[in-house]
C-alpha cells in the first residue's frame, strides 16, 4: 500500500471514529491542545523523541488520576511530530461528552497545566480553543451541525491524518521508530441507546 492510500484509509477510518462518537452522543466538545516544550537558554528545544514519548504516554497512562480533567472523555486523537525548531510536540484532540463539557477552552487550559506537571515544568502548550477561527472546527459539536463537522473533517482531522513521510518523525540517528498518528478505538455500541435528544434546537 503506498503512501497515498495509507493516508486516505487512516481518514477515512478517523472520520468513522468520529460517526460513531456523534451516534453515542447527542453534543461533543472538541479541544484541540498542541504540547509541547519550552526552549532553553540557546534558543533550542533540548528533549530527545524517547523523553517526549515517555512524557507522553505517562501523561496518557496516568488520565484515571485527573477525573477533574478526563472524566467525561470520549475519544481522542494526536499527530506526533519532530522538528528542528519545536523538537518533539504532539497535536492532540480530546473530545469529551458535551453534555457534562462546556467550558471548552478552559478544558483546554486545564490538559496544558497538566502536561506542564506532567513533564515537570519543561512543557509547552498552545490551546487553539482560545483562539476560535473560522475553519478551526473546535468546541460544541451538536449532533446536527454538518457545517462545523465539515469543517473539523477538513481542517483538522485531515492534518492529523496527513502523509507519515511529512512528519519528520525521527530519532537522532534519522530512524523513523513510531507511529506518527494515533487515536482512540470506534465505541463497539453505535446504536442511538443513551444518546440524548432533548432539545431538538441543539
Amino acid at each position: 500500500m503506498n503512501n497515498k492510500s495509507k493516508v486516505n484509509k487512516r481518514l477515512e477510518s478517523t472520520k468513522e471514529y468520529m460517526n460513531a462518537l456523534q451516534e453515542k452522543h447527542s453534543k461533543l466538545s472538541i479541544v484541540r491542545v498542541d504540547l509541547g516544550y519550552k526552549k532553553d537558554d540557546n534558543g533550542k528545544v533540548d528533549i530527545s523523541l524517547e523523553q517526549a514519548n515517555k512524557d507522553f504516554n505517562k501523561m496518557m497512562n496516568n488520565k484515571r488520576g485527573k477525573p477533574t480533567i478526563f472524566k467525561h472523555q470520549v475519544g481522542q486523537m494526536c499527530l506526533k511530530e519532530y522538528g528542528k525548531d519545536k523538537g518533539m510536540h504532539f497535536h492532540t484532540v480530546f473530545i469529551f461528552d458535551g453534555n457534562k463539557v462546556h467550558k471548552d477552552a478552559y478544558m483546554g487550559d486545564k490538559i496544558g497545566e497538566y502536561w506542564k506537571e506532567t513533564t515537570q515544568d519543561r512543557g509547552s502548550h498552545y490551546n487553539c480553543n482560545r483562539q476560535k477561527y473560522k475553519h478551526q472546527g473546535v468546541g460544541m459539536l451538536n449532533h446536527t451541525d454538518t457545517e462545523k463537522r465539515e469543517i473539523l473533517d477538513k481542517h483538522v482531522i485531515s492534518y492529523l491524518c496527513k502523509d507519515d513521510e511529512d512528519q519528520s518523525l525521527k530519532d537522532e540517528n534519522g530512524n523513523t521508530k513510531n507511529r506518527s498518528f494515533v487515536r482512540g478505538t470506534i465505541p463497539k455500541d453505535k446504536s442511538n441507546k443513551g444518546r440524548p435528544r432533548t432539545n431538538k434546537k441543539d
